[in-house]
Order: C-alpha cells, then structure tokens, then sequence
C-alpha cells in the first residue's frame, strides 16, 4: 500500500513540478561559476535527505493535523449539525496545507545544488526567490562536518564552510544580500560529507598556496623550482630578509 502511495505522490509532484518549472522558470541546470581550465564539481544532496525531510515532515505533521481534527470532534459532540457543515472545511483545513509542504519538500530538494571549482564555491536554492551564495577559498577560515541522530540515521550530514568576509549571495539576478548569515555556507544532505570537506579544504590550502591572481600550482610544470631564475645573490638577499622578519617577529 505505502509504494502505491508513494508513486501516486510521485506522479502528482512530477506535475505539479512541471507546472512550476515552467512558470516561474526554475533553473533545471547547476549554476556556474568562472572557471576557465578549473574542475568543476556539481554536487546535489543524497536521496537520504530527501527521506530525511519526508520524516521531519511526518513528525511535524502529527501535531498540526490532530489540533483542527479534535476541535473538528469537539464541534461535532455538541452541535452535529455545525459539524456537519464543517466536515469539508476541516478536510481541506487537515489534507490541503499536508499537500503543500509534502510538494515543497520535494522542491527544496530539487533545486538545491552545490558547485565547487578550483577558486570558489557557489550554493544555490530557492522557487520564488532563487537565492545563490558565493564563498570565494581565499576567505574561508573553518570547514567542519556537523551531523545530528537523526542524521545520523539517514546517513547524512551537513559541511559548514566559515569565511571571513561571508558570502556573496544573488536573489535571482544580482542583489547582494545574506542567505545563511554573514560568514556562514550551509552545504546539506551529505552523504559524503568528510569526502566533500577534505576537497573543499585541499582547495583552500591550493588557492592560498597560489596566491591572489598567481597561477594555480597544477599549471606549474612537475617538480619546479620557483628559485630556478634567481642569482645565488638574489637568494641570499632573499634570505637575509627572511632572517630580518623572524628575529623582529620573535623580538
């Protein structure tokens, strides 16, 4: 029974999906960033939250629809008559907002995306408003993994990525404002999630090895010396100054 309610569910949302792509013009694709030569990583939540969702939907669910049904029964004990004229109202008032939030977990997870090239990463979600954060490696300070039980139990966990200077969000085509606060991006539904943050913290240890507008290391040719224009005066000089640094920093 449950797997013939699920694919009618299904069915449905694959038009009511449709229907709103087409409306409001939701970008089926990633979103893309500027990378030219980089890898490019488009990374989608698991299936896992999606079924997450699906419970914290259900556990939601049981409190909201018992309020209007008790007070539906309590109507209907002492005025039968009122309570036959509100049976409808209260079906809708139980079935149609369940309708609602179980399509709008199906589109929170559809839309949302996650893109990682070699300079930067770019979290994009939203319907009405597609909201589109962009943390740049140079700035960020922390990335950690964070999971709760019931994460836990579905598998997933969630990649917090901490910047300095926050992120750079776009509702639809360019405002700036915050998305997930000011120094935070939110990756969610990981299934992968230590995998996704070694990657996203061997980027950031390549950009700043790199430098601001240096060429990345993996374009430099294997094994060279970046010394290996420099006089052995030069590298002395070099290394005077490096010595002169050191002893003001410990002075």
């Amino acid at each position: 029974m449950s797997g013939h309610v699920d694919a009618a569910a299904a069915w449905i949302y694959r038009g009511v999906w449709a229907t709103i792509v087409s409306w409001f013009r939701v970008p089926a694709d990633p979103p893309t960033l500027p990378a030219a030569g980089e890898a490019v990583r488009s990374i989608r939540p698991a299936a896992g939250y999606l079924r997450y969702l699906k419970c914290l939907f259900w556990i939601a669910l049981i409190p909201a629809d018992i309020v209007p049904l008790v007070a539906w029964t309590a109507i209907s004990i002492a005025l039968p008559v009122l309570g036959a004229v509100l049976v409808l109202p209260a079906i809708a008032l139980i079935v149609l907002p369940d309708i609602v939030a179980y399509v709008g977990i199906h589109l929170r997870y559809d839309t949302t995306w996650y893109v990682l090239t070699d300079r930067s990463l770019r979290i994009r979600r939203g319907i009405l408003n597609i909201h589109e954060t962009t943390i740049s490696f140079e700035n960020v300070q922390n990335v950690e993994v964070r999971q709760g039980p019931l994460q836990r139990h579905f598998a997933i966990a969630d990649v917090l990525v901490t910047t300095a200077g926050g992120g750079v969000s776009a509702h639809g085509k360019g405002a700036q404002s915050s998305t997930l606060g000011a120094h935070v991006g939110l990756l969610q539904g990981l299934d992968d999630a230590e995998a996704v943050r070694n990657l996203i913290l061997a980027r950031v240890e390549r950009t700043r090895a790199a430098g601001l507008g240096d060429e990345h290391p993996h374009d430099l040719a294997p094994h060279s010396d970046p010394t290996s224009g420099l006089s052995g005066h030069h590298i002395a000089v070099l290394r005077d100054i490096r010595d002169s640094v050191r002893r003001l920093a410990t002075s």
